[in-house]
């Protein structure tokens, strides 16, 4: 049976995950494979390692992706820290929070839970008093939360964390590389990234970092495998039981990208290369300049979309930069809005999760994908399909109010056309 060459289709993906690719991304992916162990090789992973650092605004000695998608970054720090018994607290306000409570859970940990509603986020004095009155050895919380659309202060729970030492252990997969995430100052021990949201990388690899405070627990129960062992390693003795994950093992993926460079896994190299690619373009634009980028297509888009008579969802006070969620009009088919933008504007956006699957639309705006062009695109398609399905938009608004927020706001910030 033949099979024809593969053609996907171009789409505008408006998604908060997976984004579109940074064309530099795809080039970089097609440079020719190397052996993990060569020097040249080794070289890369040292300079993603330092890239990652500066794209953290972290001192950690330990910056480095794991090989899958985002949730193996968070499987990787959790199974390595958590022994049967600990007691782990999961503030939950929304899908990824009650993600975090079953990786906990499958590894032995007492989670305790608090819950606020989804489209909220918590005081941060109420997650204080309860890490106080739990008195877990981990707090593992989500920084922005896609199902959504919002952000979870951290930088006091971080301070009382530290003083209270409790492990604080952060979800940032949805926000790394859109807007600020100070791992040093606001005092995260474990932080996760993802790829394919703001870095603008293909999904397949999870970086992380930790501090000191995490790599003694994971000295602690540190086992080389047997077949790599050295007579040294076999004879020394674990202090407590080891890390019950083999792929996701730290202790063996710090001596896999530390100077002993001991065999691992087989690197994936290409995303290596799209990776380091993405943080490069990351702190080639810097730091500040790319999250007051992702705040301008925000402020246009949501301009738009009030505009146009639609309501935003969720906490506007505490809302996620690079995700707009929508409540879908009474007596709107949703499903059937999102597959017209599909199928005649080839552009794809998100419904949600749990209780708000049907409820509400989901537009990101991260990395690539956040560009003028897509955000009076998205628009200016989602008033046509919504006038196809009945809904009475205020016409021609949507555009002039996100077009009002362009004029002059890039000078101001200086952000030129070939970031926008």
């Amino acid at each position: 049976m033949a099979f024809p060459e593969l053609h996907t289709p171009m789409r505008t993906i408006m998604t908060p995950g997976p984004v579109e690719v940074d064309p530099r991304v795809l080039r970089a992916m097609s440079t020719p494979i190397l052996g993990q162990f060569d020097p040249a090789f080794t070289t890369i992973m040292n300079e993603v390692m330092e890239m990652l650092r500066l794209v953290f605004q972290t001192k950690n000695k330990w910056a480095f992706p794991i090989d899958g998608t985002s949730r193996s970054g968070n499987e990787a720090i959790l199974c390595s820290i958590i022994e049967p018994g600990d007691k782990v607290l999961v503030p939950i306000f929304g899908r990824f929070g009650h993600l975090l409570v079953e990786i906990c859970e499958r590894y032995g940990a007492e989670v305790h839970t608090i819950e606020c509603s989804w489209g909220e986020v918590f005081d941060q004095q109420v997650v204080i008093k309860e890490i106080k009155k739990v008195s877990p050895k981990i707090t593992a919380i989500v920084h922005g939360e896609t199902s959504t659309g919002c952000m979870q202060p951290l930088k006091e729970i971080g301070v009382a964390c530290r003083e209270l030492d409790v492990l604080l252990v952060v979800d940032a997969v949805a926000s790394i590389g859109g807007t600020d995430v100070k791992v040093d100052e606001w005092c995260i021990d474990g932080l996760i990234g993802g790829t394919q949201k703001c870095l603008s990388v293909p999904s397949g690899m999870a970086p992380i970092t930790y501090n000191e405070r995490i790599e003694k627990i994971i000295q602690s129960r540190k086992k080389v495998e047997r077949g790599i062992a050295t007579e040294e390693d076999r004879q020394k003795v674990l202090s407590h039981r080891p890390i019950i994950s083999n792929y996701f093992d730290l202790s063996m993926l710090q001596d896999y990208w530390g100077p002993r460079r001991l065999n691992h896994h087989t690197e994936a190299t290409s995303m290596i290369y799209a990776l380091r690619e993405g943080l490069r373009l990351v702190l080639e634009e810097g730091l500040e300049k790319r999250f007051a980028r992702h705040k301008i297509h925000e402020s246009a888009l949501v301009a738009g979309v009030k505009a146009m008579g639609l309501t935003l969802f969720g906490d506007q006070e505490n809302k996620l930069p690079c995700v707009t969620c929508i409540g879908i009009p009474e007596g709107i088919d949703g499903e059937a809005v999102r597959g017209m933008l599909l199928n005649e504007f080839s552009i794809e956006i998100a419904s949600s999760f749990g209780p708000l699957h049907g409820k509400i639309w989901r537009i990101g705006t991260m990395g690539f994908s956040c560009r003028k062009e897509n955000i009076l695109f998205v628009l200016a398609s989602l008033e046509a399909v919504l006038l196809r399905q009945g809904f009475e938009v205020n016409r021609g608004e949507a555009l002039q109010a996100a077009l009002d927020v362009y004029v002059g706001k890039t000078e101001k910030v200086g952000v030129g056309r070939g970031s926008i």
